[in-house]
């Protein structure tokens, strides 16, 4: 299956077969969709304009430090024990295994670069303006410090209200971090959406019992990313603008 931003094109091995009927088709072809935030026109051609203005090296993009938050819940990728039935005991007490509707999760809001990652920030409200400028002390400079030494950085980060306040802002100039700018509702441009789904991955034989031992596993799934996966995943920012122009 082939993915672009301006929507889903199926590869060869997922043509429909020449089936006229309905039900054979519905049975022999299974197609997975890609989810992303639809883009409006303006957004669209916004984006279009932004990428053939950002259409760097990857020694430029290895400049950026890129910022974003994800959820984290208990059950993630947690799918239990696999049973034998027969047909007709689905609904079997021995098959069934009982489960949370709403299950515990954590915010966690997290930087990197092409150099690895920083600091994990675990959130316990609502992301507004002074608390982002709270995670931007305490975290995102740190991160900065981390990954980039002296050299000069560029922060990236999403178009939140949070991190568009008119307060943010003057944060961000007052401290001398230089924003890059951002198209709206484009998640798939950013190599750190990518990242929060190789730890999820990673996590998907651990079995954390509460929040405390969710952060803990995190935390150490994190950790464990190698400097070379951030370098990668900042190595395809150039194919990402192309793929968009």
């Amino acid at each position: 299956m082939n993915f672009t931003r301006n929507g889903l094109r199926l590869g060869s091995r997922h043509q429909e077969p020449p089936h006229t009927d309905v039900s054979r088709n519905l049975a022999t072809v299974v197609v997975f969709l890609f989810v992303k935030p639809l883009l409006n026109h303006r957004q669209h051609q916004r984006c279009l304009t932004w990428a053939k203005e950002k259409n760097w090296t990857v020694a430029q993009w290895s400049k950026v430090l890129f910022s974003d938050e994800s959820k984290f819940c208990i059950s993630f990728g947690n799918q239990g024990p696999r049973v034998w039935r027969k047909v007709g005991e689905a609904h079997s007490p021995s098959c069934l295994k009982s489960s949370v509707k709403f299950p515990q999760s954590v915010m966690i809001w997290g930087a990197m670069s092409s150099a690895g990652v920083g600091p994990l920030c675990f959130l316990k409200t609502k992301v507004i303006a002074p608390v982002y400028q709270e995670i931007l002390e305490h975290f995102m400079l740190p991160s900065a410090d981390q990954l980039f030494e002296d050299a000069d950085f560029i922060f990236q980060q999403d178009l939140a209200l949070a991190h568009t306040a008119k307060s943010t802002k003057s944060w961000l100039n007052d401290h001398g971090v230089g924003v890059l700018d951002w198209p709206a509702n484009s998640p798939d441009l950013n190599p750190i959406e990518n990242l929060w789904g190789i730890v999820k991955r990673k996590m998907r034989d651990k079995r954390p019992k509460n929040a405390d031992e969710l952060k803990a596993t995190v935390k150490e799934t994190w950790a464990s990313i190698p400097p070379q996966q951030c370098h990668k995943l900042v190595t395809s920012m150039p194919r990402r603008i192309e793929a968009v122009i």
